[in-house]
């Protein structure tokens, strides 16, 4: 017999950084689930991603106590934030540019973030992701 499913959650957590601390540890606690087992498995499925990286986490938990867990790739805004060597994007976009990323590194983040982006091709990723650094205030070169 299939489990009985009661919900699921969404957190934003950095790659191998997983403790019981807020905001994982009362988030999860509060459904009932094993944070110390959480945090074990979501350290241990994103060791081989770079440390820190907010990862988004879909949690989907059963009313047996289990959970299971889909670990999405980092949001575009890190990696366009991380390629234009950058803290933020800009207090005013479309006006003032806080930097730069070259259509190659436009390629690469299209390419590593294809799996979670509604898109047929990398090209087509690479427009929604040059319309992520456009409203970010970074130029495409």
């Amino acid at each position: 017999m299939a489990k009985k499913l009661i919900g699921s959650l969404k957190l934003q957590v950095p790659a191998g950084k997983a403790n019981p601390s807020p905001p994982v540890g009362p988030a999860l606690g509060q459904r009932g689930i094993n944070i110390m087992e959480f945090c074990k498995a979501f350290n241990a499925k994103t060791q081989d991603m770079e440390p820190g990286a907010p990862c988004p986490t879909v949690i989907t938990y059963y009313q047996d106590k289990s959970f299971t867990m889909e670990i999405k790739t980092p949001p575009a805004s890190y990696y366009l934030k991380k390629a234009a060597k950058l803290q933020g994007g800009s207090k005013t976009p479309g006006r003032a540019t806080a930097g730069s990323v070259t259509a190659k590194q436009v390629r690469e983040i299209a390419e590593a973030k294809m799996k979670d982006l509604n898109a047929n091709s990398v090209e087509q990723a690479m427009k929604i992701i040059m319309g992520s650094a456009r409203s970010m205030g970074i130029e495409v070169k």
